[in-house]
């Protein structure tokens, strides 16, 4: 699902019970999304499949990536919001055609045990896309992403301030 040069992404803050979210650490570079040396953490997030309900590829991704199934939805970002992709000049890659992604963003409570964590479920037979994972302050997970998605963490963090913990 595309929107003009942007493709369709959701993104999940996925709080626990003292409203800490869950980062990952990435593995590897995909294509133009890259990850930079002390900036590879990030929050789940991915692409919508065609005809894909928002919210259901929110719950998909996020188990496929993290093998989390006990989620539930609190909110979500009224509007979309896009972040550009750096340079990129590596080899063909699928998001290469795309200027970047946009991306719906939904804030869900973690009801499960740290145990369902799984980063090496790694769902739809693709490889795992992290190698650990921590509970982090919301208002810290800007200063942990890679640059280019900065300004997207810290709206995130403005508007989902409500279930983040302090």
């Amino acid at each position: 699902m595309t929107s003009g040069l942007y493709r369709q992404n959701v993104g999940i803050a996925l709080f626990n019970a003292n409203g800490r979210v869950l980062i990952a650490r990435r593995i590897k570079d995909d294509g133009p999304e890259i990850i930079m040396s002390g900036y590879e953490w990030q929050m789940p997030q991915g692409g919508v499949d065609p005809n894909e309900d928002m919210e259901a590829a929110a719950r998909r991704e996020l188990w496929e990536e993290t093998g989390v199934v006990s989620a539930a939805v609190l909110g979500s970002l009224s509007e979309p919001v896009r972040y550009d992709f750096p340079p990129y000049s590596g080899p063909p890659h699928k998001l290469a055609a795309f200027r970047g992604q946009e991306q719906r963003w939904y804030a869900m409570r973690f009801t499960g045990d740290d145990s369902e964590i799984d980063l090496a479920i790694a769902g739809n037979d693709a490889e795992p896309e992290f190698d650990a994972w921590r509970w982090e302050r919301l208002d810290r997970a800007a200063e942990i992403v890679v640059p280019y998605k900065r300004h997207i963490y810290a709206h995130v963090a403005r508007e989902f301030t409500l279930w983040a913990g302090r």
